[in-house]
């Protein structure tokens, strides 16, 4: 590489003792550094020292172009770091960067836990609903949190969940000379006097939690009625084929099953909702299953707002499709988008099959019915028929 003027380095918790003698060298040769207070001090970087403004924000790094600069920064610089922030707004040529072991590789070596199978979460300033998609019983994650305090907040959190059975290796200062391992189960959670750096290794102990597979149970999600039934909802999340990163339009979100389900399957989601009760509905399933980071809740008309979005790698169609709705996405999708609509009743059954005849696809009809009490005994009792139909744009 060129001789790059921002020297990202990764610090653990011994300090200048864990550096080579390369690092000790870009330091002694800095005019600034950027760090937290804590890790300022770890180089002793004196009057050279500049701590990340809060909120956090690269601005006055990029304002030193130009300088000799380096910025300090816990373990891996890519994982949770701010080494991705800053790798985002300079070019190629600008910065190098240098990691040391990461907390999460800390903890699974304390732990001796495989870390390719351990789920790893940044809680710093994240709801702990971000576990909800992870949470089962044999599950392992290692969290990193914000202070001593948000270890009894997640431990009482794991409790009413069904989960206070869990073990919580609480883990201090890792590296240092100051690092405390201690364990505690949940619900019988009373250590004291735990200070940050820290993070828990949580060996689940609960209920099943979230099945992997698209369709969750209906009672999964808050809904008045107006939500996309299990079995329609899985085949629906099929024929959408989510791929992790892809962007979903849920249009005629009601309560946002299918958005929450397509995030859930490592998507993200743009659900548009007329209705501002459903659309609140939406957004607090989305906060229940962790997902909200992921789901963006518009209200308002379709053919107002969809102009005006992120283009979508797919779209889902869960009511109110009319001829001017599919011209506009017609018009406005990109070539290879996946589009998906479900009807309920004859008049959109006829538009559908009009625009399957135009454009191709796969029209689906979908029937079924559900055991019921038929006198002494049990019959079947017929769901309304959905018309289903996908095509690629």
């Amino acid at each position: 590489m060129a001789d790059p003027w921002l020297v990202i380095i990764g610090i653990g918790e011994d300090g200048m003792a864990g550096l080579s003698a390369a690092r000790h060298a870009e330091l002694a040769q800095a005019e600034v550094i950027f760090g937290g207070p804590r890790h300022l001090a770890l180089v002793n970087a004196g009057d050279r020292g500049r701590a990340w403004p809060v909120p956090f924000s690269v601005d006055p790094v990029l304002a030193e172009r130009g300088r000799r600069v380096v910025a300090v920064v816990s373990g891996d610089p890519f994982w949770f770091g701010g080494g991705t922030s800053l790798a985002a707004r300079l070019a190629p040529d600008e910065w190098i960067a240098h990691p040391a072991p990461s907390t999460f590789s800390i903890v699974a070596s304390r732990l001796g836990w495989p870390l390719e199978r351990v789920n790893c979460l940044g809680l710093h300033a994240a709801p702990f609903e971000r576990l909800v998609p992870v949470l089962h019983n044999h599950g392992q994650a290692i969290c990193l949190l914000r202070d001593g305090a948000a270890v009894g907040a997640l431990a009482q959190w794991l409790a009413m969940r069904g989960f206070g059975a869990s073990l919580l290796h609480v883990m201090e200062a890792l590296g240092g000379v100051h690092e405390r391992v201690r364990v505690s189960r949940a619900v019988e959670f009373s250590l004291a006097d735990i200070v940050a750096p820290v993070a828990v290794g949580l060996a689940m102990v609960g209920p099943p939690g979230l099945a992997c597979v698209t369709g969750l149970p209906d009672e999964t999600f808050m809904h008045e009625g107006q939500i996309t039934k299990r079995p329609i909802r899985a085949l629906t999340l099929s024929a959408l084929a989510p791929r992790p990163q892809e962007v979903l339009w849920d249009i005629g979100a009601g309560s946002g099953s299918i958005a929450v389900e397509w995030c859930l399957a490592g998507g993200r989601a743009i659900a548009v909702e007329v209705r501002a009760d459903r659309a609140a509905m939406a957004r607090a399933n989305a906060s229940a299953l962790g997902v909200s980071h992921l789901l963006n809740v518009v209200e308002g008309e379709a053919s107002a707002v969809l102009s005006g979005l992120p283009a979508p790698d797919a779209v889902f169609i869960g009511g109110g499709a009319n001829t001017l709705l599919l011209e506009q996405l017609w018009s406005i999708l990109a070539a290879s988008t996946r589009l998906v609509a479900n009807s309920v009743t004859l008049e959109t059954d006829a538009l559908l099959t009009l625009w399957h005849g135009q454009k191709g696809g796969e029209l689906l009809r979908i029937e079924l019915a559900s055991a019921a009490p038929l006198g002494a005994m049990r019959g079947w009792r017929p769901s309304r028929p959905i018309m289903q139909w996908s095509v690629t744009r």
